[in-house]
């Protein structure tokens, strides 16, 4: 049987976790005028001069088209820097350290904003219109701001939603099955207990060669589980508003308990929950091991042609809890160092990638960060997951992961490895919980 590698392309939530990129390990250089690598910026008397923008390696594709344009209007060459994720965070802690830096902008993953803002970004706050964040999504707001400032302003997000077998989901013997057994008719599921009712149904022949799963469970990222985290109504995923911990209240409880008894109990996922991660899971899915999957948005119209689901696929919003559907965004920032020499010129920049954010969905991500965006194109072909993805980052729930600069390390210490130690059959969830609470306040102080 085929594999497949985890689609190129993620926004956020750090990229190196979602996909790895190829042949990007090192520093690459391309300017928007059509220079090679390396390639000199035009600072000729007769433009407005250049720009260096530092960003993730592939994180130009979405400013690529929009860095042309604004050559074209204002004479400004904009030559993007690319670094790896890791790479990319150490050259910016180092710089800014430093006090001098080598770029004029740069595209920062949503969780580094509040590691760089003590008089480090310049703040954006005249950006930030009434009219402008009318049309960013309520999360995406929020999490431009660090006590109080808004620090940079939002290129592209993501989001998972729900992916489905359109070919299991609309045959009429499936249907005419599945509501002789629950009652109701067979449909993408919009809760926990649909959502379980359908995976439990799709799960059959799990000893086969031809063995299908109803979903899968991803035990090596924690993304998914703060996702129902906040479906279940947390006032927060691990930290609340005040920066208290709030990893062991009921609703984290309630999203852990529904998250690994798919794998503990029901076992309608793979084995293999505990090591699982996005490639693994998104290869599943392409094999058709599993019926449904929950995961980033961009990766609707990627599915290989030599899948045996391509062009079966459906795309849904993300799934509800008690407090309706939400989502954990996935977004990057667009920020200007306070040291950069061409402040003005920068933030100029900025707000022009604001004003023509569609153009980033004509790259191979093909992500934005405004509303309009999105909806300009959702009702084109290739596009059916645009809808799903806005209804989920619309969502009152859906909610940024913490401004804290510890989030990484809470990430790799704490939240994967009680997610981990939670999928082996009679874990005691709530001992879990109640353990990663002394271990994240250890952390934050």
């Amino acid at each position: 049987m085929n594999t497949w590698s985890p689609a190129p392309g993620a926004a956020g939530l750090s990229r190196r976790n979602v996909l790895k990129l190829g042949g990007l390990a090192g520093i690459g250089l391309l300017t928007a005028t059509g220079c090679g690598a390396g390639g000199t910026a035009d600072d000729s008397p007769g433009g407005k001069g250049s720009l260096r923008v530092l960003c993730e390696a592939g994180g130009k594709q979405e400013l690529l088209k929009i860095a042309e344009l604004f050559k074209k209007k204002t004479g400004t060459s904009v030559t993007f820097v690319e670094l790896p994720y890791d790479g990319l965070f150490n050259r910016l802690l180092g710089e800014f350290s430093s006090g001098a830096v080598s770029f004029d902008v740069a595209a920062l993953d949503a969780i580094w904003l509040p590691a760089f803002a003590e008089g480090v970004l310049r703040p954006l706050d005249d950006l930030f219109t009434g009219e402008v964040k009318e049309d960013l999504f309520p999360s995406l707001v929020q999490g431009a701001q660090v006590k109080g400032r808004y620090l940079g302003m939002p290129a592209w997000t993501n989001a998972e939603i729900l992916f489905y077998r359109k070919d299991l989901f609309e045959d009429p013997k499936e249907q005419a099955a599945f509501e002789k057994k629950y009652g109701y008719p067979l449909a993408p599921p919009a809760n926990w207990d649909r959502f379980s009712d359908a995976a439990e149904f799709f799960t059959r022949d799990t000893k086969g060669k031809n063995a299908l799963y109803g979903t899968d469970v991803k035990g090596a990222v924690e993304t998914e589980w703060l996702a129902h985290v906040l479906q279940a109504g947390s006032p927060g995923a691990v930290l609340d508003d005040q920066g208290k911990v709030i990893i062991d209240n009921k609703q984290h409880l309630d999203a852990l308990r529904f998250y690994s008894d798919l794998s503990n109990k029901t076992k309608v996922a793979p084995p293999g929950a505990k090591q699982l991660d996005w490639g693994g899971a998104q290869n599943l899915f392409n094999q058709g091991r599993t019926a449904m999957m929950r995961f980033w948005a961009h990766a609707f119209p990627l599915v290989p042609g030599d899948s045996p689901v391509h062009g079966k696929v459906g795309a849904a919003p993300m799934i509800a809890g008690a407090a309706g559907t939400a989502g954990v965004p996935g977004p990057w920032y667009l920020s200007v160092p306070e040291a950069t020499k061409k402040a003005d010129l920068a933030t100029e920049f900025v707000q022009f990638c604001y004003d023509h954010n569609a153009l980033a969905i004509q790259s191979s991500l093909g992500l934005a960060a405004r509303i309009s965006a999105f909806e300009e194109y959702q009702d084109k072909p290739g596009h059916e997951h645009f809808k799903p993805l806005v209804q989920t980052l619309s969502s009152p729930a859906t909610r940024s992961r913490p401004a804290t600069p510890k989030w990484q390390q809470i990430v790799d210490t704490v939240l994967i490895p009680t997610i981990q130690k939670s999928l082996t059959p009679g874990a005691d969830y709530e001992a879990l919980l109640k353990g990663a609470r002394s271990d994240v306040e250890r952390l934050v102080g």
